[in-house]
């Protein structure tokens, strides 16, 4: 909520570092999807640019759930990397009263890590 008691515009943004080359994951497809139960609603995709970082993927979220896929087996396939993964989802969910969510990915071909970043 905003001072007013109106509801805050909420952004969400992520970026994709590949910690086993120590670059910046270009070209990895993202999804975005709301949660209800098990109503799964596709509300944006996007592709990570050089610096591995996309634009806002949302400006008008409310409080809910939420997953971002990251579709990783093609960026394997381009590196010429053996990998385990071949998609990343990460469910999370927010309330309304805050205005900016990062939620970034550390990727390798056998693991990955994420966290609420700011």
């Amino acid at each position: 909520m905003d001072r007013s008691g109106g509801v805050t515009a909420v952004t969400l943004s992520t970026h994709v570092l590949d910690t086993a080359r120590g670059v910046p994951a270009a070209g990895i497809a993202i999804a975005l999807y709301a949660l209800d139960g098990p109503v799964r609603t596709l509300l944006a995709q996007t592709v990570t640019n050089a610096d591995g970082r996309t634009d806002a993927l949302a400006t008008t979220l409310t409080a809910g759930t939420y997953e971002l896929v990251f579709a990783v087996a093609a960026y394997f396939a381009a590196t010429t990397t053996a990998a385990f993964y071949t998609d990343i989802p990460i469910r999370f969910t927010f309330a309304s009263d805050c205005e900016r969510y990062h939620v970034p990915l550390l990727l390798s071909p056998w693991g990955y890590a994420t966290y609420r970043g700011s």
